[in-house]
């Protein structure tokens, strides 16, 4: 499923891509009104990150979205009997977004953005974009409000709790109970 979920969404990325780059350009502003004055298709490259900054950072982004993702699907591999559905179809998500947008930096050297909500004059963004924002709010939401992604989180939070804090001792008793059994002697 996971594997799924990151190909339609690389391939509708890409996709989106492509033919905003062929068509959008060619149009007065660049620019095409879906629902004037709210929504509209406007072809951008971004060579910076969200919202265009860090602007011409290419190798930056490059090197982070590689190690960001290399993290992720190593967690996914890892953790994956423990992870419960949501929590897989949000990394998916963000793993595709952030691999759309790394295929882009990475043969074009900037990062082609077409969807604009002009009604609030939102930033321009695209797929890979929405697929980052919508797998990151979901995830926060499923790790602090549902009980499977709390117990997951739970998992992470687990600590080796020294014998002495199991029964309820200070580190300064166990460091005197140790020193009196011969524990501590220098």
């Amino acid at each position: 499923m996971e594997l799924l979920i990151i190909i339609v969404t690389l391939v509708l990325d890409q996709a989106s891509k492509i033919i905003a780059a062929d068509w959008l350009p060619g149009l007065p502003n660049a620019t095409y009104p879906l629902f004037d004055g709210v929504f509209e298709l406007s072809y951008v490259e971004n060579r910076g990150a969200a919202f265009g900054m860090l602007q011409n950072a290419r190798w930056l982004f490059i090197l982070l979205t590689l190690v960001a993702c290399g993290a992720l699907i190593y967690l996914m591999i890892k953790k994956h009997a423990q992870m419960h559905k949501m929590l897989r179809v949000c990394l998916s998500l963000i793993i595709a977004g952030a691999l759309g947008n790394f295929i882009d930096r990475l043969f074009l050297g900037y990062v082609r953005d077409m969807f604009y909500f002009s009604l609030i004059d939102f930033a321009v963004f695209n797929v890979a974009d929405a697929a980052i924002s919508v797998g990151g709010v979901l995830l926060v939401a499923d790790l602090l409000f549902s009980k499977k992604g709390k117990a997951f989180l739970a998992e992470f939070d687990k600590k080796e709790v020294p014998d002495a804090a199991k029964n309820g001792e200070t580190s300064s008793e166990q460091s005197t109970a140790d020193t009196e059994q011969g524990g501590n002697e220098r």
